[in-house]
């Protein structure tokens, strides 16, 4: 397992942060604790994972306003208050928008239907990727020292990385549970 971790883990880190990546951006951050791979390099896949996931819902906004996908979207319940929120405060939008859980792919989308301009929008998600991306795999990374210290040393590198690989499939099921309270929520709330 270490082996193929240490492979592919960093495109795993990569793929993982396309979409809502923040499980991907902190397991990289873990696995750079352990010494599987560099914290820098956790970071830059975290970064180019996150800048072109939301270049991508962004060019798909922008370039497919009317493909039946992208209707779907803007009918889910957060894409009123995504699309009213970037046309009045674009650039704070674009900077944040990430940081909202379950906002990403809506947020990329709405940004690309509203006028904001495609270096504007390019710019800010530079910024904003690389924040980001440097947050997320430092919680990882920390959260790694503390696991370390709590399980102890005496656990080999493949019981670590098993444990890692438990508390990924532990923080997929609390973004899918958070997720789904946040929709429903969302369908109780007036638009």
């Amino acid at each position: 397992m270490q082996h193929l971790i240490e492979q592919y883990g960093l495109l795993a880190v990569f793929l993982g942060c396309l979409a809502e990546g923040e499980g991907a951006a902190i397991l990289g951050g873990f696995f750079a604790h352990q010494g599987v791979f560099g914290l820098p390099a956790a970071v830059l896949a975290s970064f180019t994972g996150a800048a072109l996931g939301d270049m991508g819902f962004f060019l798909l906004g922008r370039r497919y306003a009317r493909h039946p996908w992208v209707q779907r979207l803007r009918a889910r319940p957060g894409f009123a208050r995504a699309d009213r929120l970037v046309r009045r405060h674009p650039n704070a939008f674009v900077l944040l928008n990430r940081y909202v859980y379950g906002m990403r792919l809506v947020g990329g989308v709405a940004a690309g239907l509203a006028e904001i301009g495609f270096w504007r929008f390019a710019v800010l998600n530079l910024v904003s990727a690389l924040a980001w991306a440097a947050l997320f795999t430092a919680l990882g990374y920390v959260f790694g020292l503390g696991v370390q210290e709590f399980i102890g040393r005496a656990l080999h590198a493949h019981q670590r990385l098993w444990i890692g690989g438990g508390l990924l499939v532990f923080a997929g099921l609390a973004a899918v549970i958070v997720r789904t309270w946040l929709i429903r929520r969302a369908r109780e709330l007036p638009t």
